[in-house]
């Protein structure tokens, strides 16, 4: 019998290591076939998982409280299952190099209840190599056993898009890869029984590692020419929006859009390549020029508002700017690498300590994370400014009158609004005399 056989019949177990944005659909969509395990170390994110709470917002609490997962924060559990998936972030550090911690602790737990027989699977982005050099010997090291004799490991990057409702972790083809033909016909076989959209094998674990900083890299270049295209743009006084709207008439346009390009793997993924390029004597001359463009936005869509306050009469040190948005992308809870965060540090330049409201914000993550507080949007008023930085649904709905109400009292004119997003008609609100810019 196989080990696919084995889970799909209930006589062995699924473990999900990490339960985030990324782990927990995972979790909950193997759940409907097989017996799965959930562990993270975070107790309290745990509690709420049994409490029927999904703090992610990715499956909703009603997939949650009918889920059968068995969630748990007790490492020993996992000697119950064969099966392991490991989903934990990779983030960087201040100097933009790759801070590992997270995925070799993961490992190392993993490692200490590894049973003979089991196989590995990591989700987690790396650039090519870390599975081989750096995971499999923690591995080896902290259970005794020999990976290709007594376990095997797999590699299946994830290509989860937090917040989209429409592209899941069973619509998205999966890209598969281990250590051997027999491991990876397993992981293929496991994958393949939830994915919908199917799997594609590559040839090597490294080569599953590169698709996935390539993909994520190539992306990242890709709104660094948009958003280089818009502060150009602005400088020759031409509406970036309307000429994209022109360049998407045509057949081939990549329909790509400037914006703050924060997050856990676009505005991460390129140092990881980066990282390990240099290792070898090779320096980025296209990539490294994407990332600098584009965590440059945050200051420069702040010294752009900051233009227009001054532009409408105001001193900017007096001035109450409101932000609207703090997560990474709309319609999301996700903060990590927000680069809202960016346009907060440039204004406090200027002397601006901005309110921000965030419906779909954690206010508590978001204080621990950034030292930030988050303000309920029905109590903003008396604004010069306001940032809209997310395009979340709740916002879009927002009129110009529900806007207005943010403002203070006086002329249209002297109101100034940032559409980092574009979400407001540009015609409607300069026939009203608003003051407004848009990226």
């Amino acid at each position: 019998m196989s080990l696919c056989s084995d889970i799909f019949d209930g006589k062995e177990k699924i473990s999900v290591i990490g339960l985030g944005y990324i782990g927990i659909p995972l979790a909950v969509s193997f759940a409907k076939k097989a017996k799965v395990i959930g562990f993270d170390i975070n107790k309290e994110k745990i509690a709420l998982y049994k409490s029927g709470i999904d703090p992610t917002g990715e499956v909703g609490n009603g997939e949650i409280k009918n889920t059968s997962v068995y969630f748990t924060s007790n490492p020993e559990e996992l000697k119950n299952a064969k099966f392991h998936i490991v989903a934990v972030p990779t983030p960087v550090n201040q100097d933009h190099t790759p801070d590992l911690s997270p995925i070799e602790y993961a490992t190392e737990i993993l490692g200490k209840n590894l049973r003979k027989g089991s196989v590995a699977v990591f989700e987690s982005t790396v650039y090519p190599g870390v599975t081989n050099d750096i995971c499999i010997p923690i591995l080896e090291k902290a259970s005794g056993l020999k990976c290709g004799r007594d376990f095997k490991v797999g590699y299946s990057p994830e290509r989860i898009n937090p917040g989209d409702k429409i592209h899941r972790f069973e619509t998205i083809k999966k890209i598969v890869s281990a250590t051997d033909k027999d491991a990876l016909c397993e992981v293929q076989n496991i994958y393949n029984t939830v994915i919908k959209a199917g799997t594609f094998p590559v040839s090597s674990i490294m080569t599953a590692e590169a698709v996935k900083v390539a993909e994520n890299s190539q992306r990242d270049i890709n709104i660094a020419f948009m958003n280089e295209l818009a502060m150009v743009f602005d400088k020759m006084g031409i509406d970036t929006a309307e000429v994209i709207a022109g360049m998407n008439t045509k057949w081939n346009a990549l329909k790509f859009y400037p914006g703050l390009v924060g997050g856990h793997c676009i505005g991460v993924d390129p140092y990881y390549f980066t990282y390990q390029a240099e290792k070898l004597g090779y320096h980025s001359q296209i990539i490294l020029s994407g990332r600098k463009v584009n965590d440059a936005m945050g200051a420069f869509v702040a010294d752009s508002a900051v233009k227009q306050i001054i532009l409408a009469d105001k001193p900017p040190k007096s001035s109450r700017a409101v932000i609207l948005g703090i997560t990474f992308k709309e319609n999301c809870s996700d903060i990590r690498n927000s680069k809202v965060v960016s346009i907060v540090s440039r204004l406090k330049e200027y002397g601006i300590n901005p309110v921000i409201a965030d419906p779909m914000a954690d206010k508590d993550e978001v204080l621990k994370e950034y030292n930030l507080n988050l303000e309920r949007l029905e109590n903003i008023k008396n604004a010069d400014c306001v940032i809209i930085a997310a395009a979340h649904d709740c916002f879009k709905k927002l009129s110009l009158s529900d806007i207005d109400r943010l403002f203070k009292n006086g002329k249209n004119s002297e109101k100034v609004i940032i559409d980092v997003k574009s979400i407001l008609n540009k015609s409607e609100a300069e026939k009203k005399g608003y003051r407004y810019w848009r990226l």
